[in-house]
């Protein structure tokens, strides 16, 4: 391929993958997760948070303001109390973010388009991978998988640090490979193992899972330099090599990332206790519950190629799409099983494809330790297989690669063409995928706060208070998400939002809540709808009928619950109606089921 055309078939693969990450950017609804984000981004923390009062939903937004004059110190105080997470990601957004503030976009563009544009980094970063590692014409193919990828583009709208480690971790794989070169080679460039010790040590501070990345590194490195020792048919490395100097470069490699680890170390350990990750754990109650990650964990491999819309369908859909997708899976396996065994067999391409076979192999196995020993099922959440997903995309950008021929035997044109077809179906099954994760029905938020949002418009023309009973940090940001949702839904027609939104704690029981909603005094005219949202509560424990005193009138609104307008999303939210009590019935408000 001329080199002309060849990067101008790089550039239309990364502007592909650019147009398919910052498609629809903003027009999904934000989710908890993404909340956080914004919080610690903007430069505020659920200190400053309106809580236990009830607010109108004209005035969200100012919960989302910048603050520019926070420090990245401050930041990481605050994520380091207020979240589970390492630092680095939420400072560096900060600063996007303060660099967009001149833009007319809104804030939650601005949010997105930092992980969007850092997915479209990934992509050249792959790119270079299969490049150096296989062939110019497979970085050309591992690009264009990647750019399609619905998994890659459904990470890539997120307001989430994924896209950040996941292009980190492809340049890990990068060094890697170029690692193992310099052992076999016996020459050793000190900047390439210090970027990959910086780029390792990064990667820490940015996602607590790098860190089953860096271990799969370094048991690749120990696994494939010592086996190819004393394994010398498998690929034989030269009588010059020295075995002493090799394990010591590796040793010193390994012990200079570990040293970048240890200031965050006692951070992480209390991170790790912290019940905001017991929503991980797993306890299986049958057999089948326990087996239920073995299948869990291919069923993310398929969404990396395919993903049509399984939620919130109706029963044929699913079956359909599901099927579909097995059957196109099952075809791509069957389709590239044969030129995986040429890959790992010729000489030429032994070396990386045995690397990136040995990294995922570790992961996964790291994946079952955490799930079977620390009882944590993480399988359950497809977005975690970020961390091995560049190498997935690296060795499938290799299977199909037209070129893959020539390297192996020097085939004919037949083949070429046919493997050209091959991977134009799969590019083309990859952009209807990401078609459907931008127009969100595939990869849906969790928790939908855009369906909780129109279920609580049942009644559209009435005004209505949307409440939330807190515990943590966590509510507090789903709520957030339900009332940010219902703000952009419930639009008045002369263009006001309509309506209330409270956050009420519930660290005392949900008696406190009762007492607490009677209390707020929203200026709602009567009859207005009152939602509650309570997490953890049986759709039973919620009373028949609440009182909440009202700023327009002297005796409190009765609210009797309404049986039809009960959801549950995750969590549950119930309906009340809230109406004028008849005359003499203005006593004590009773909060009695």
């Amino acid at each position: 391929m001329k080199t002309s055309r060849h990067y101008l078939m790089l550039v239309m693969i990364l502007l592909t993958g650019a147009t398919l990450r910052f498609w629809n950017l903003e027009v999904k609804p934000v989710w908890a997760d993404e909340i956080l984000t914004a919080i610690f981004s903007l430069g505020q923390s659920f200190d400053q948070m309106p809580l236990d009062q009830a607010l109108p939903l004209a005035e969200l937004e100012q919960v989302f303001t910048l603050n520019p004059n926070i420090t990245c110190d401050q930041i990481r105080q605050t994520v380091s109390i207020q979240s589970v997470h390492p630092p680095l990601f939420f400072c560096w957004m900060h600063q996007w973010m303060t660099w967009l503030d001149f833009l007319p976009q809104s804030w939650v563009w601005k949010l997105r388009a930092f992980p969007a544009l850092l997915g479209v980094g990934a992509i050249a970063a792959l790119y270079q991978l299969n490049r150096v590692a296989f062939s110019p014409t497979a970085g050309l193919t591992g690009a264009a998988l990647m750019a399609v990828s619905p998994f890659a583009v459904y990470l890539s709208q997120e307001a989430r640090h994924y896209t950040l480690p996941m292009l980190l971790i492809t340049l890990a794989l990068l060094g890697l490979y170029q690692l193992h070169c310099d052992l076999y080679n016996q020459c050793f460039r000190p900047a390439l193992w210090l970027g990959w010790v910086a780029v390792n040590g990064l990667g820490f501070y940015i996602h607590y899972f790098f860190l089953l990345a860096f271990m799969a590194q370094a048991g690749t490195l120990l696994v494939n330099f010592l086996s190819l020792k004393y394994v010398p048919s498998l690929h034989p490395y030269p009588a010059s090599l020295r075995l002493g100097r090799s394990l010591g470069a590796i040793a010193l490699a390994i012990t200079g990332v570990s040293l970048t680890y240890l200031p965050w170390i006692p951070t992480l350990v209390s991170h790790l206790t912290r019940p905001e990750t017991d929503w991980l754990n797993t306890l299986a109650s049958s057999w089948l519950d326990a087996l239920a990650p073995l299948y869990q964990l291919p069923l993310g491999w398929i969404v990396m190629v395919i993903a049509l819309p399984v939620e919130s369908q109706v029963g044929w859909i699913v079956l359909l799409s599901a099927g579909l997708m097995v059957l196109f899976s099952g075809w791509l396996v069957w389709q590239g099983a044969g030129k995986f065994c040429q890959l790992w067999s010729a000489p030429t391409t032994h070396f990386a494809t045995r690397i990136l076979v040995v990294f995922i192999l570790i992961v996964l196995l790291e994946f079952l330790a955490i799930i079977y020993l620390l009882g944590k099922d993480i399988s359950q959440v497809p977005r975690y297989n970020f961390i091995y997903f560049p190498a997935m995309c690296a060795l499938l950008g290799a299977v199909l690669s037209p070129a893959a021929g020539q390297w192996i035997n020097r085939t004919v044109g037949q083949r070429r063409m046919s493997q050209k077809k091959r991977l134009a179906l799969v590019l083309l099954v990859g952009v209807i995928s990401s078609g459907l994760v931008v127009s969100n029905q595939v990869f849906q938020k969790p928790y939908q706060p855009d369906l909780v949002a129109r279920n609580m418009l049942v009644e559209p023309g009435k005004p209505l208070l949307a409440s939330l009973a807190y515990m943590d940090v966590q509510d507090v940001a789903l709520g957030l998400s339900f009332f940010l949702a219902l703000k952009n839904e419930s639009v008045h027609p002369l263009g006001k939002p309509s309506g209330f939104f409270a956050l009420l704690a519930r660290s005392q029981g949900y008696e406190k809540v009762w007492q607490a909603l009677a209390q707020l005094h929203p200026p709602l005219s009567l009859p207005f709808n009152a939602w509650l949202v309570a997490p953890g509560l049986r759709q039973a424990d919620y009373p028949a009928q609440l009182f909440l005193a009202t700023s327009q009138f002297k005796t409190p609104a009765i609210c009797l619950i309404d049986p039809e307008n009960y959801h549950r999303l995750g969590v549950p939210y119930q309906m009340y109606q809230c109406q004028k009590q008849p005359e003499g019935k203005g006593q004590q408000p009773d909060i009695r089921p």
